[in-house]
């Protein structure tokens, strides 16, 4: 099994995490606010192409991980012990869309408080496709 290349993987989160720090210490600033959601978009992105990379190396037929929707490629994930629970990849799923579609204040305060456990569970992703 071909190791991936986690080196954007790990820039993305080592990004998110120094603008999470900074926004720690201006809440008020919607630039550094904007930044987080920024960069919680991109790494969101990437966590699940890693994981879909990663799973369709590890089954028998590529088209078997290539096909599934999202929720059941998270599901995947769990039953591989590559993440821990699909459920709150829902949930920063549900937060990245709505980035896409609204953005207001209360959305942006959401999304960027949200940042923080996505990080945390990032690289606990990280951390699972670095052991393979």
């Amino acid at each position: 099994m071909k190791k991936l290349d986690l080196t954007s993987l790990k820039k993305a989160l080592t990004s998110l995490q120094k603008a999470i720090e900074r926004y720690g210490l201006e809440p008020e600033d919607e630039e550094v606010r904007d930044s987080v959601i920024q960069r919680f978009e991109y790494s969101y992105e990437l966590c699940w192409k890693m994981l879909s990379k990663e799973l369709q190396q590890r089954t028998p037929s590529p088209s078997q991980t290539t096909n599934l929707d999202f929720k059941n490629l998270m599901r995947e994930g769990s039953r591989f012990g590559l993440i821990d629970d699909p459920e709150v990849w829902f949930e920063y799923r549900r937060m990245r869309n709505i980035t896409s579609h609204t953005y207001d204040e209360a959305t942006a305060e959401k999304v960027a408080g949200s940042a923080k456990s996505f990080l945390k569970d990032a690289k606990s992703l990280l951390g699972a496709l670095e052991k393979v």
